[in-house]
């Protein structure tokens, strides 16, 4: 508890109003219960309230592929955002992925839910075929990148090169902090991550990115329409790329 008020404090300082509660759900981690989120998510909303710490904290889970494939419909709603049975947050690998990768992805949206990858720009399979991620945000899957991989130079790394790649060609839709704790190491917060999607995208598209989509997903509504690009966008290949510039 005293680490999730010290996280909160610290978002809420760094003008952050709500934040999504996403522990990993997966084998490594059996001590994330599903059915246990909305109540402990409850008790630290009656936490911060008591502390006068204003920061709104709704509960979700990041779920592992193979996890959501074989958890129940009842665990898979519980870790949905705020328990609607809506949006889900599934982890990208962190290894290569294999060719079935997408297939197993759409047989979770087939359930019933709209998906949200989480920093996508991390994976080497991506970073080698970044068109896998452009065909799965054509079929509806959403995208999340971290504050982080904006922070860096796409020249020194391959997370910052896919995560610029993505923002730049309009094929993103969340930027989050996925902070892990109140002194995360090489974790940047949302408002630099913010700020650096500002000067590559603009301020609008930015805003888009960190309030007008997650509002949103949390909501269970449609994503509102992203704002006009504030320069060209690449179209594919060396001369999209020259065009745009």
């Amino acid at each position: 508890m005293e680490g999730s008020v010290e996280l909160a404090l610290a978002l809420s300082e760094s003008r952050v109003r709500g934040v999504a509660a996403t522990p990993h759900c997966r084998a490594d981690h059996p001590k994330v219960v599903p059915g246990e989120l909305s109540a402990r998510c409850a008790q630290l909303s009656a936490e911060l309230a008591a502390r006068g710490i204003d920061l709104g904290v709704v509960h979700a889970g990041e779920v592992d592929l193979a996890w959501a494939l074989e958890a129940s419909d009842e665990d898979l709603r519980a870790v949905s955002f705020r328990g609607l049975g809506q949006d889900l947050l599934v982890e990208t690998p962190y290894g290569p992925l294999t060719s079935t990768f997408e297939t197993l992805l759409f047989r979770i949206a087939l359930r019933g839910y709209r998906l949200l990858l989480a920093h996508p720009e991390r994976n080497p399979t991506f970073q080698e075929d970044p068109e896998r991620i452009e065909a799965l945000v054509a079929r509806g899957t959403l995208v999340q990148i971290t504050s982080s991989s904006l922070l860096r130079s796409p020249r020194s790394s391959r997370s910052a090169k896919l995560a610029h790649r993505l923002l730049e060609d309009g094929q993103v839709h969340v930027i989050a902090s996925d902070s892990h704790g109140p002194a995360a190491p090489g974790r940047a917060s949302l408002a630099e991550g913010t700020l650096a999607a500002a000067e590559i995208v603009g301020r609008p598209q930015a805003w888009w990115l960190v309030e007008r989509v997650p509002q949103a997903i949390i909501l269970g509504k449609p994503l509102p329409p992203a704002p006009a690009p504030a320069m060209p966008r690449r179209r594919g290949g060396v001369l999209g790329r020259l065009r745009a510039r």
